[in-house]
Order: structure tokens, then C-alpha cells, then sequence
């Protein structure tokens, strides 16, 4: 039963619409209803400012950090996984650095995105995590493809927006 629990506060923690509530609360917008609609940092990032979609991306890493922490904390490691994300902090850190280099080099998010999902696994090896994590990894990384199906396309057809580092245009 502590489990289950654990499972469904990770499952709440992750559910918490940073994306969705920081611009509403900070300046007012409903982030659903400008530039591409999605709640997620890199919409923030380009309509309401660096400042904004850096916190954003902060919260959302640290609601799923906290969710895998409590599952392993007070459950296991197949708690942690199924309550959060991966813990492989090295790996996701390395990935994170792909994802970095990615986005500076190409200016498109989800190249980084895509890139960063493929090497995950790959340095989850690399850096000695247990075959569960690996696993899940692999698992996340064939999701991130699947959700990104649209962007492939666009950026197949070189129709994929680029991302603008600088001011806002609102």
C-alpha cells in the first residue's frame, strides 16, 4: 500500500502544471494560448522570456527529482522509477550537456530534445546504472521519439521553428 502511495504522489507531484501556472501567476497569459499552445518550457521560454521558462524547466526537473527521491527514499529503486524519473544523475547530466550543445549548435529544441533522449541510455550504461534504470531510459527515450513525431516531420521538411535567443516579441 506505501507503494501505491508513493507511486500516486509521484504521479500528482509530476501532474503540477508549472508551465501552465508560473505565466499565469508571473504576467497574467494563458501559455495554452500563445505561440504553439504547449505548456512546456521552451513555449514559455520564447513568449514570456528566459527568466520564466528557466524556472519553469527548474521546477518541472525538480518536482520529478523530488517524486524518484521519495520513492527510493522511503520505497526502492523500481518505487523511485515508477514515482519520478530515472535516477542516474550522472547520466542525466551528461544528457543534459547534449541536450546544451545541441540546442546552441542547431537553435531547435527538439533536436536537443531528440538527442538527448538517445544518448540518456547510453550513458546510463556508461556510467554504471542498474539494468532497471537502463531500461527505463531506453523506455523514456522511445517515448520522447514517439511524442516528437510532428517535429521530425517538420524538421524533414525543414518547416521546424527555430528557436530565437535574445528580447521577446510580444
Amino acid at each position: 500500500m506505501r507503494d501505491v502511495l508513493l507511486i500516486l504522489s509521484g504521479y500528482l507531484l509530476g501532474s503540477m502544471p508549472w508551465g501552465y501556472w508560473l505565466p499565469r501567476i508571473v504576467t497574467g497569459v494563458n501559455i495554452r494560448k500563445v505561440g504553439s499552445g504547449n505548456t512546456g518550457a521552451a513555449n514559455v521560454w520564447r513568449t514570456q522570456g528566459f527568466k520564466l521558462g528557466l524556472s519553469v524547466a527548474l521546477l518541472d526537473l525538480a518536482k520529478g527529482l523530488a517524486a524518484a527521491l521519495l520513492g527510493v527514499w522511503l520505497g526502492n529503486e523500481l518505487i523511485g522509477l515508477l514515482a519520478g524519473l530515472a535516477l542516474a544523475p550522472l547520466a542525466t547530466l551528461a544528457a543534459a550537456a547534449v541536450w546544451i550543445v545541441a540546442f546552441l549548435a542547431t537553435r531547435y529544441t527538439s533536436v536537443a530534445s531528440l538527442l538527448a533522449a538517445a544518448t540518456l541510455p547510453l550513458f546510463a550504461i556508461l556510467f554504471g546504472a542498474s539494468w532497471l534504470v537502463v531500461a527505463f531510459t531506453a523506455g523514456a527515450g522511445v517515448a520522447i521519439f514517439a511524442l516528437h513525431r510532428a517535429n521530425i516531420g517538420r524538421l524533414l521538411n525543414r518547416t521546424e521553428n527555430r528557436f530565437e535567443l535574445g528580447r521577446r516579441t510580444t
